[in-house]
């Protein structure tokens, strides 16, 4: 039986070891990034260095929990988008604001490619102020660098409620592989890519 000292003792020693522990934890955090299709949207940050997750869904829009037919529609205000998770001590924010900017049309508002529509407009989604002023930064930067001869639309959002798509959509190019290098070579996609990033293209 522990006497009074002897317990407080105890409990201060393992709240010590609690808190070492919860030092060298690593806090994910989150991105999120509209770019047109999410499927064709998953592969580049999946092949980054550092990112956990990459989840497809809906997000900006005012219906809870839509449906994929729902936002098909255009009639909602969402957005198809991925959510990421990633590790900061490994990538950094700019990296990955890097990738999405390599692997979408920034300068069309009117959809992504073969898909026209609201819900596929290029957007990025902050979840907190670094965020909004990094990827405020990166746009500024692209624009002055005369890639492309057109002004770049893409907005920054405040994120606001991401609800996961329908199953068959997540890693739908690990699922169905054939049917997602077609559409993806057919959507006009890797060609405008390959045209403004030849390379560089990351995940491609």
């Amino acid at each position: 039986m522990k006497t009074p000292v002897i317990a407080a003792l105890f409990a201060f020693a393992v709240a010590a070891n609690g808190a070492a522990a919860g030092k060298g934890e690593t806090m994910m955090e989150k991105a999120t990034f509209a770019g047109g299709c999410f499927w064709c949207m998953e592969p580049p940050f999946e092949h980054t260095a550092g990112v956990s997750e990459v989840i497809s869904g809906y997000t900006g829009g005012s219906t809870q929990n839509p449906t994929y037919e729902e936002v098909s529609t255009g009639k909602t205000g969402h957005l198809e988008a991925v959510r990421v998770t990633y590790d900061p001590k490994t990538v950094s924010y700019e990296t990955l604001l890097d990738v999405y900017w390599r692997n979408i049309d920034p300068t069309n508002d009117g959809g992504q490619f073969v898909d026209t529509g609201t819900q596929y407009k290029p957007a990025i989604f902050y979840h907190d102020d670094t965020q909004k002023r990094l990827a405020g930064e990166s746009k500024v930067a692209l624009e002055k660098s005369g890639r492309f001869a057109k002004p770049i639309i893409v907005e920054i959002r405040k994120a606001a409620e991401f609800y996961p798509a329908e199953d068959y959509h997540q890693d739908f190019h690990k699922k169905s592989p054939q049917r997602y290098k077609s559409y993806s070579a057919n959507s006009g996609r890797d060609r405008f890519l390959r045209k403004y990033w030849g390379e560089e293209i990351p995940g491609k």
